[in-house]
């Protein structure tokens, strides 16, 4: 599955015609879509993801998370093979939707999407056992980000977004 990610200033008229999840947040608006084959697109400030790992839906949730994550070419792979052997215990938590692991196919910011029905179930996950247990290895010997430290190249950095009903 592929999925693109469009700031205001890019949505048409053209990509009306696919089915879309539209965010906003207080600093942008951005729409997603996704596809089962590669669109051919030009834009340079349109982002291009594989979804590496997918679970649940796009819809029915009022509130998105974009945990936004640099890796080097040298560090993907490592990267990767984390996640797709992740605890998945997120997906039992109350008010998941679903959530997209999504290598970039134009940059070398990854992005874990989580889809929640609101945003006071993501903030109860974070407070969970779920999420202690998913993280428990940051800043540890055992954690990716001290085993290869130099496979990040920027700090990763989250925006979470209100979902656009229209």
């Amino acid at each position: 599955m592929y999925v693109y990610m469009l700031p205001s200033a890019s949505f048409s008229s053209a990509w009306s015609a696919l089915p879309y999840l539209k965010l906003a947040n207080q600093e942008e608006t951005l729409y997603i879509f996704e596809n089962p084959t590669p669109i051919d697109v030009s834009p340079d400030d349109i982002h291009i993801y594989e979804a590496i790992d997918s679970t649940g839906t796009l819809t029915g949730g009022g509130y998105v998370v974009l945990n936004n994550i640099p890796v080097t070419e040298e560090g993907r792979a490592e990267f990767e093979n984390r996640f797709q052997n992740r605890a998945r215990m997120v997906e039992q938590e109350p008010g998941f939707i679903g959530i997209r692991v999504l290598r970039p196919l134009n940059g070398d910011t990854y992005v874990i999407m989580t889809i929640w029905s609101e945003e006071s179930y993501f903030k109860k996950w974070q407070e969970s056992q779920a999420y202690s247990h998913a993280h428990r290895k940051r800043g540890t010997s055992e954690g990716i980000d001290q085993q290869q430290p130099g496979i990040f190249p920027r700090p990763s950095f989250v925006t979470a977004y209100g979902v656009v009903l229209e």
